[in-house]
C-alpha cells in the first residue's frame, strides 16, 4: 500500500512567525529503539524546514528572486501549474511520499511540501525542483492570521480538503503540526489496519496501557483530541472522517462570537463517525501533548526513552515557542539545516 506522510503547511498558530504488542510503548524489543539522536539522528525535527515552508507567510514581501529558475518564465509558470497528481508520483519513492515540511533522515528524496502561498512555492522548487506543489486557490498569506481569527479559520480550515485529496489517490497520509519535533520514528506505532490514529490532547497522565478507543466525550460533549497529527489508510472510513471534518467546519462558522477553528470540528467528526470507523488513540507515552511534557517533569523522566513525537503546544507565539525548544535542548534547526537539509539554510 502506498503512503504518505504529510504536514500541510496550514498551521497558522505556529506559522505566523515561525517555522500486535500488549505495551504499545515499545513497539520493538531493541533496547535502542527511540533513543534520541543515536538512531535516527536530530533530524527527526519537525522545525528543520519549517522556516522554509513559512517564507510567503513570515516574509510577505519575499518574491522568487531574479534568476531563480535560471531566469525562465516558462519554469515558474510550470510550477505555478503543478498538481498534486504530477508531484506525487514524482516524489513518491517505492510507494512512499512524505508530504511534509521537514526533512527525515534519509527519507530527504520522498518529501514533498504542500505550500499555501506562491512565494513558498517558488522558493522550494528553486532548491529542490518539484518537491513543493500549491493546491489552488491559494489563500491570502500575505498577512498573519493570529489564533482566533477569520483568516486563521480559513486558512487552516483548508486541511482536511488537502488530506482528503491524497487520500482520493490511494495513499496512506500523515499530517503533522510544525511545531512538533521527532525524537524517534513513529511508524512503528503506525502498523496494524486501523483507518485513522491520532493523540489526545488532555495533560491528564494516563496509565501507560491505557485504552487505545477514541476518550469518553468530555464536558462540551466532544473528545479533545489533537488536530495536530493525523494517520490515515486510504479507506472509506479514513475518507469519512475527512468529508465529516469538512462539514462540521462548514456547519461552524467562524464568527466574531463564536471564533472557531479546526480542531473542535475534528473531535464532533470522529465522535459522529466513531460506530463507522476503525479509530485508533496512540499513547500518550510517546506521543504527549505540550500541556503535559514541558509541565510535568516527573512524568517526563518516569517516560524517559519512550517519546517519539513530542508536540510544542499549549503555547503561542513565535519566540516563546522557539525558547521553549531551546530550554529543553529539542532545537536542532541551526546545527542540522546547512549540512542534512537538502534546502541548506534560508
Amino acid at each position: 500500500m502506498k503512503n504518505v506522510m504529510s504536514s500541510i503547511h496550514q498551521r497558522q498558530q505556529q506559522q505566523q512567525h515561525l517555522l500486535s504488542n500488549p505495551n504499545p510503548i515499545s513497539p520493538r524489543s531493541s533496547p535502542n529503539w527511540g533513543r534520541s539522536g543515536a538512531v535516527f539522528g536530530r533530524t527527526w525535527l519537525l522545525a528543520l524546514l519549517t522556516l522554509v515552508v513559512v517564507l510567503g507567510v513570515v516574509l510577505p514581501d519575499l518574491r522568487a528572486p531574479d534568476g531563480i529558475f535560471g531566469g525562465s518564465k516558462v519554469a515558474v509558470s510550470k510550477w505555478r501549474d503543478y498538481t498534486l497528481e504530477e508531484a506525487v508520483p514524482f516524489v513518491a519513492k517505492n510507494g512512499t511520499l512524505i508530504v511534509h515540511s521537514f526533512v527525515l533522515l534519509k527519507h530527504q528524496d520522498k518529501v514533498l511540501v504542500i505550500a499555501e502561498d506562491y512565494a513558498t512555492l517558488f522558493a522550494v522548487n528553486s532548491r529542490w525542483p518539484g518537491h513543493a506543489v500549491l493546491v489552488p486557490p491559494a489563500p491570502d498569506a500575505q498577512v498573519a492570521h493570529k489564533f482566533g481569527s477569520q483568516g486563521f479559520f480559513n486558512f487552516t480550515s483548508r486541511r482536511p480538503s488537502h488530506l482528503l485529496y491524497i487520500l482520493e489517490l490511494g495513499y496512506s497520509v500523515m499530517y503533522n503540526d510544525v511545531d512538533m519535533v521527532w525524537m524517534a520514528d513513529p511508524f512503528p506505532y503506525l502498523e496494524g489496519d486501523h483507518d485513522v490514529y491520532f493523540t489526545d490532547d488532555m495533560t491528564a497522565v494516563k496509565p501507560l496501557n491505557h485504552s487505545h478507543d477514541l476518550p469518553t466525550p468530555g464536558k462540551k460533549g466532544r473528545t479533545y483530541i489533537c488536530s495536530c497529527m493525523i494517520y490515515m489508510r486510504p479507506t472509506d472510513g479514513a475518507k469519512l472522517v475527512m468529508k465529516k471534518w469538512i462539514e462540521e467546519l462548514q456547519a461552524q462558522p467562524w464568527s466574531n462570537v463564536k471564533k472557531s477553528n479546526d480542531q473542535p470540528a475534528f473531535n464532533w467528526a470522529l465522535n459522529r463517525t466513531a460506530a463507522q470507523v476503525d479509530l485508533y488513540l496512540l499513547p500518550q507515552a510517546a506521543f504527549p501533548t505540550g500541556g503535559l511534557y514541558f509541565k510535568n517533569q516527573t512524568w517526563v523522566q518516569e517516560t524517559k526513552g519512550l517519546h517519539v513525537i513530542i508536540h510544542n503546544n499549549y503555547i503561542t507565539g513565535f519566540e516563546k515557542k522557539i525558547k521553549r525548544f531551546r530550554d529543553f535542548g529539542l532545537w536542532f534547526v541551526d546545527d542540522y539545516a546547512v549540512l542534512e537539509s537538502p534546502l541548506g539554510r534560508i
